[in-house]
C-alpha cells in the first residue's frame, strides 16, 4: 500500500483491500466505473471484513484514505473528479457484502439458538453443556423457567416483535449471559439462573406491558442441571394448565404454590372415590350442582367469609347461607367444621381438576 494513507488503513488487514488501488488507478486513468467483477470483489472483501470482526467504519475509512493519494496524483482534474462515483460504488459494494455477512451470521446464530432451546427443553443431551456455554448458561447451576402464554394468537416465533422487545429488555437488565428468551409451542419461554430472583418478576412485568389482557405466566421451581431446566419448564406449563382447569383468576401461577394438585392427580382412584362419595349427592339439587360448587369455591377463597363470597358471586349473603345449608343436607359435610371443610375443599378441587360433572369420572383414563 502507498505511504501516507493514514491510521485508518493500519486498522484493516493488508490484503483485505488489495485490489482497491488497482481499481482506483484505472478509474483515475480512464474515468470508467468498476465492472461486475470488481464490485463482486468489493462485496467479498466486505463479507470477509465482517467475518474477521473489522468494524465497518474502519473498513470504509481505509477505502476512502486509500483514494486520497490517487486523487491527488490523478492525471488531470477530470479524472480526479471521476473518483467520486467510483468510490460511491466501491463503498456501496463493501457495505453490501459486510451487511449480507452480518445478516447471514445472525440467521445462523438464531437457527443454532432455536435448535439449542428445543434440545434443552426436550432434554436431548447431544453436547448440551458445551452448546449451553456458547449462550452463557452453566447447566451445573440451578435454573428456573417461566412461560408466558398470550391471550389470543400464539406467538409467531423468536422474530415476533413482542418477543424481541421483551428479550431486549431482559438482556438490558440482566445481560445476555444471564437470561435466555425464546418461543416454543406458541408461548414465550424465559430461562434464568435460580439465584437471580428478580428475573421472573421482571419477565412478568414486561409480559404485562406488552401483551393484551388475558395473558398468563407459569413459573417453575429452580432445579439443577439440564434435566432441571426440563423439569422447571414442564412445571411452568403445568401451572398454566392447572390454572385453566381450576378456573383460577391469578395471571401468574407458581408451581411451588400448586404442589397439592399433582399430588391429588397422582392417586386417581382415590380422588375419583372422594369426588363421588362427597359431591355426587349434589347432582340431585334443583338447578344442578354447578351453583353449589361455585358457592363452595367462593367461600373457601374468602376464608369462610360469606359476605365476601356473596359479593364475588353477585348474590345476596342469604343466598350463600341457603346454599351452604343445602350442601350440608345433601352431602352431610359442613364448611363450618374444620375437618369436613378440608374434605369438601379437596373434593371440590378434585372435581375441577377432573372437569366433573361435565365429564363423568369413568370416562377419564387412569393417571
Amino acid at each position: 500500500m502507498r505511504s501516507g494513507e493514514g491510521t485508518a488503513v493500519m486498522k484493516v488487514p493488508a490484503d483485505l483491500l488489495g485490489g482497491h488501488l488497482r481499481v482506483l488507478d484505472e478509474a483515475a486513468a480512464t474515468g470508467r466505473l468498476p465492472g461486475r467483477e470488481a464490485l463482486d470483489a468489493y462485496r467479498t472483501a466486505g463479507a470477509r471484513a465482517a467475518e474477521l470482526g473489522v468494524p465497518l467504519r474502519d473498513l470504509i475509512d481505509a477505502a476512502l484514505a486509500m483514494a486520497e493519494p490517487a486523487e491527488r496524483n490523478g492525471p488531470g482534474r477530470a479524472a480526479g473528479t471521476a473518483l467520486l462515483p467510483i468510490l460511491r460504488r466501491a463503498v456501496s459494494a463493501l457495505m453490501e457484502g459486510y451487511e449480507n455477512a452480518q445478516r447471514l451470521a445472525v440467521r445462523q446464530e438464531e437457527a443454532a439458538r432455536r435448535e439449542f432451546v428445543d434440545d434443552l427443553l426436550q432434554g436431548r443431551s447431544d453436547r448440551l453443556a458445551e452448546r449451553a456455554a456458547h449462550f452463557g448458561l452453566r447447566l451445573a447451576e440451578s435454573y428456573v423457567v417461566a412461560v408466558a402464554r398470550p391471550a389470543g394468537t400464539a406467538l409467531r416465533g423468536d422474530g415476533d416483535p413482542t418477543v424481541r422487545r421483551i428479550e431486549q429488555a431482559m438482556i438490558t437488565r440482566f445481560g445476555s449471559h444471564n437470561v435466555l428468551v425464546a418461543v416454543r409451542d406458541g408461548m414465550m419461554v424465559c430461562v434464568a439462573p435460580g439465584g437471580l430472583g428478580a428475573a421472573t418478576g421482571e419477565f412478568t412485568h414486561h409480559v404485562r406491558q406488552a401483551m393484551e389482557p388475558g395473558w398468563r405466566v407459569g413459573v417453575g421451581r429452580p432445579h439443577r442441571g439440564p434435566g432441571g431446566v426440563v423439569s422447571s419448564y414442564r412445571e411452568a406449563g403445568n401451572a398454566i394448565e392447572l390454572g385453566d382447569r381450576l378456573g383460577l383468576r391469578a395471571p401468574v401461577l407458581k408451581a411451588a404454590d400448586l404442589l397439592v394438585f399433582p399430588v391429588l392427580l397422582r392417586d386417581r382412584e382415590a380422588i375419583d372415590d372422594l369426588v363421588t362419595t362427597v359431591l355426587s349427592p349434589l347432582l340431585e339439587a334443583r338447578g344442578g350442582p354447578e351453583p353449589l360448587l361455585a358457592t363452595l369455591e367462593a367461600v373457601f377463597a374468602a376464608q369462610g367469609n360469606q359476605t365476601a363470597a356473596a359479593r364475588k358471586l353477585g348474590v345476596s349473603t342469604r343466598a350463600v347461607t341457603y346454599r351452604l345449608e343445602r350442601i350440608r343436607r345433601l352431602t352431610g359435610f359442613s364448611p363450618d367444621d374444620p375437618t369436613q371443610r378440608f374434605t369438601l375443599e379437596t373434593a371440590v378441587l378434585g372435581a375441577r381438576l377432573l372437569d366433573w360433572p361435565a365429564q363423568p369420572l369413568a370416562s377419564h383414563p387412569r393417571i
